[in-house]
């Protein structure tokens, strides 16, 4: 099914790859409910995109406050036929040099708001026997040092979109799921300006885990698997056979590689996370999502 016509709601459409993924959707003819946290920024992309589109400021972490946006798109697009779980974030550091709030954050944005996502308008899915697509990550297809937040988080959107799908499928509903390697967005970028260790750590990964690819080119894909109703899809496309033999990549002789990189790479990650003092990059809404939890 092509987008002409179809309602798409998509979180974290603030910028980066939910900004671009909604005007290339927009081009084809969907209708767009554009929902994040940054007000000026989704303001600005609805007026871009044209008259027909809505925004709504939303926390994925707070239920309230999806319901509410979920309410508003149904209210201005009448039904959803596809939503678009994008909204993630990214904490630097190991576990051992890492505030608890900044993992614990990690993970409340990139699955539990996923979930919360999902729950709030799978009916409207269910509905118009819809299309849902869970952004995870090759995090979630291979084990690093410093990434251990992210990782469970994306690992555990894999496995939720994958029971989801066995609990929908006779209802008419498809559920996709979208494997983005390094895209070249902000999150990236400050973690390429700001930490050396972690140039040093995409140059020695094997191919295709080093790969950066455009947003374009990500937003790209994550269409065709709208158009599509995929159920599986890797940026680059590259990353699909290790999709299939991921266990070796989690296995005692891919350990016994990274472990010996780790010895040089992990206090060097530490110490360069421990000097800058925060836990997130400049771009990152993990700022204001950690400061807010300590508030409530």
């Amino acid at each position: 099914m092509k987008p002409q016509g179809q309602r798409v709601l998509i979180t974290g459409a603030a910028r980066g790859i939910g900004a671009e993924t909604a005007r290339q959707l927009a081009a084809q003819g969907a209708t767009l409910a554009l929902v994040g946290l940054e007000a000026d920024r989704l303001a600005a992309l609805a007026k871009e995109l044209g008259p027909r589109h809505c925004w709504a400021e939303c926390d994925v972490t707070d239920q309230a406050s999806v319901q509410r946006a979920v309410t508003s798109a149904l209210a201005h697009l009448g039904g959803l036929d596809v939503v678009i779980a994008n909204a993630g974030i990214a904490s630097n550091g190991t576990v051992a040099v890492s505030p608890v709030e900044a993992l614990v954050k990690t993970v409340e944005v990139n699955l539990i708001g996923v979930i919360r996502t999902v729950s709030a308008t799978l009916p409207a899915i269910t509905s118009s026997q819809g299309y849902v697509l869970l952004v995870s990550s090759a995090a979630a297809l291979k084990s690093m040092p410093g990434t251990s937040a992210y990782a469970a988080s994306k690992s555990g959107v894999d496995h939720f979109a994958n029971a989801l799908r066995l609990e929908v499928a006779h209802k008419g509903v498809d559920v996709g799921v979208v494997y983005p390697a390094w895209i070249d967005t902000d999150l990236v970028r400050d973690q390429r300006r700001e930490l050396a260790s972690f140039n040093d750590a995409l140059q020695q990964l094997p191919w295709p885990f080093n790969v950066v690819t455009s947003v374009e080119d990500c937003s790209k894909s994550m269409v065709n698997a709208v158009n599509r109703r995929q159920r599986k899809t890797y940026v680059p496309a590259a990353l699909a056979p290790i999709g299939a033999i991921r266990q070796l990549f989690m296995s005692p002789l891919w350990e016994f590689f990274v472990k010996r990189k780790a010895r040089v790479a992990v206090p060097k990650i530490e110490a360069e996370v421990v000097a800058m003092g925060r836990s997130f990059g400049a771009s990152s809404m993990g700022h204001a999502l950690t400061a807010k939890r300590n508030e409530d």
